[in-house]
């Protein structure tokens, strides 16, 4: 049925024996809205600059985290929402940790090739003498961009140890929305 309404389709742009150009219903305008980022799109990896550096040694208080999304792709792409983040500790009692969310909003943001955005994570590290059962070393991250199933794997570059509260209700270690 399609083969037949797609020759009847193409039938009717013959106007005065010359046939018009043909265009994919797949092709979008070239005013179109940017769609959203795909994984295949994206580069990810961790802010390591010093004002990036979360302060893992400082015991009495959160610091953040940042990891970037730059556009690796020829097309402008929008990224909004809540990365996926789920840490994977070096201890063996670690397990896998899924990272809560803010109550942040997010904002739609716009790439363009090259593009870079980032979002944060607040933690709240605790000191190498805190028992091993109350703390979470990171040791990979496995980060999915917004509205998507597949993830980058990023190694934990910062050393230092979280308060483990992956059961909490309203965690002290949590992440934001891309562009915050």
């Amino acid at each position: 049925m399609k083969s037949k309404l797609t020759a009847l389709a193409l039938a009717a742009l013959v106007v005065g024996g010359t046939a018009a150009t043909a265009v994919p219903a797949s092709a979008a305008p070239a005013n179109a809205a940017p769609t959203r980022c795909h994984t295949v799109d994206l580069k990810a990896g961790f802010a390591t600059g010093e004002d990036a550096r979360p302060e893992m040694e400082r015991t009495d208080k959160q610091t953040q985290a940042y990891i970037w999304f730059t556009n690796q792709s020829k097309r402008t792409c929008t990224l909004s929402g809540f990365a996926g983040v789920d840490m994977i500790g070096a201890q063996g009692t670690d397990g896998t940790w899924s990272l809560a969310r803010s109550a942040t909003k997010p904002e739609k943001m716009t790439l363009e090739p090259g593009d870079t955005v980032d979002f944060s994570i607040t933690l709240l590290p605790v000191a190498k003498s805190t028992p091993q059962k109350e703390k979470f070393v990171p040791a990979k991250f496995l980060v999915t961009p917004p509205n998507e199933t597949a993830h980058f794997t990023l190694k934990w570059p910062f050393g230092g140890q979280i308060l483990k509260q992956d059961g909490a209700t309203h965690p002290a270690t949590y992440l934001n929305p891309v562009g915050r």
